[in-house]
């Protein structure tokens, strides 16, 4: 079988599309599309992803974009251990958690806190206070949600990984590299004991974004 992830790889998304490969052991392509300069735009990618983002995906000709899409894809048609709880409670809770990380972290903690903390500076800007301070409690309020959801849990959905964890565990690896972090995850004891053994993953080590 033949994966491709289409993307850079120090997109978050594209990082969960190749934590979910490999979790499962399964051998994949990464082939860069250079969004900086509008390669994403152009009608090869567009072929691929008629929306522009990445990643994009393809498997044995079969096309596909959408992340919760490709990973539930990767993980019924790859081998190994699935990433989708057994029990109705479990599928719920790995999809509550996949949809609050959509919806309310990343936009929070990608396009606000790190934002301005890593990707301005980086393009010689000054990141902005004010964008800073306004994530800040909607963050909170997500990592809270985040640990009152996995309970006594190891991990996020229940006693193994899912694709909850890889949906957030790059959110939460970018999160860690600004100085509010420490903060942020002071209340959350059980996120951060979660943090530690998912970084500490080889899949995590083998899909460290090149930033710079």
């Amino acid at each position: 079988m033949s994966f491709i992830v289409y993307g850079q790889n120090y997109r978050t998304y594209v990082r969960t599309a190749r934590l979910a490969l490999e979790e499962k052991g399964a051998p994949y392509d990464l082939v860069e599309v250079d969004m900086i300069g509008g390669k994403h735009r152009e009608p090869e990618h567009l072929a691929r992803n008629p929306f522009g983002p990445v990643p994009a995906f393809e498997h044995d000709g079969f096309m596909l974009y959408e992340t919760d899409a490709i990973v539930r894809y990767v993980d019924e048609v790859a081998g190994g251990r699935s990433l989708v709880p057994g029990e109705p409670e479990g599928r719920a809770r790995m999809s509550q958690l996949i949809g609050i990380n959509n919806s309310y972290g990343y936009p929070a903690i990608i396009g606000k806190l790190f934002w301005q903390r890593a990707i301005v500076p980086m393009t010689g800007g000054q990141g902005d206070e004010q964008i800073v301070k306004e994530s800040l409690p909607r963050i909170a309020l997500c990592l809270a949600e985040a640990e009152r959801i996995m309970g006594a849990d190891a991990w996020m959905a229940g006693p193994e990984v899912s694709l909850a964890d890889l949906m957030w565990a790059p959110v939460i690896a970018y999160m860690t590299m600004t100085p509010e972090s420490e903060g942020l995850m002071a209340g959350q004891p059980g996120l951060a004991r979660w943090w530690k053994a998912m970084s500490a993953r080889p899949s995590m080590a083998r899909t460290a974004p090149k930033l710079g």
